[in-house]
């Protein structure tokens, strides 16, 4: 730790293992969020659409990304997030969350924590991969 008391460049947050996706889940996210693309909940139109049956809504994930990682740095904290979508992920998946300090800086007249973030199927296929900036 730093003199600050924030994490140290390497330091890693406890990975968090989810439950198993479910189709249910995502219904219950498209419900509150409004999107309710027939995609995500419909086998018969996601198959007419190329895929093998309907995948999981990637903000649901990115939402549960975020907030594994204002958890741990803090919520008031945050100064940025992102994520970048990198394969689906499919009813059954169980995902995987980590965090990692990637860098440190002053910037503005804060010091701010650089972390880099993945949420990871069992199969090893990266989801999402983000990035969040937190003050100290």
């Amino acid at each position: 730790m730093t003199g600050t008391g924030a994490p140290e460049v390497g330091t890693e947050r406890q990975p968090f293992v989810d439950t198993p996706l479910t189709v249910t889940d995502f219904v219950r996210y498209q419900g509150a969020s409004g999107d309710m693309n027939p995609i995500h909940h419909d086998t018969e139109f996601a198959k007419a659409a190329g895929y093998p049956g309907p995948f999981a809504v990637g903000m649901l994930q990115a939402g549960i990304l975020s907030t594994y990682a204002t958890d741990w740095l803090g919520a008031s904290k945050l100064r940025r997030f992102k994520v970048q979508f990198r394969e689906q992920a499919w009813p059954g998946d169980v995902l995987t969350y980590t965090g990692k300090v990637v860098g440190t800086r002053d910037e503005g007249g804060e010091t701010l924590l650089d972390v880099e973030l993945a949420c990871t199927r069992q199969t090893g296929g990266v989801h999402l991969k983000g990035w969040a900036t937190f003050a100290t």
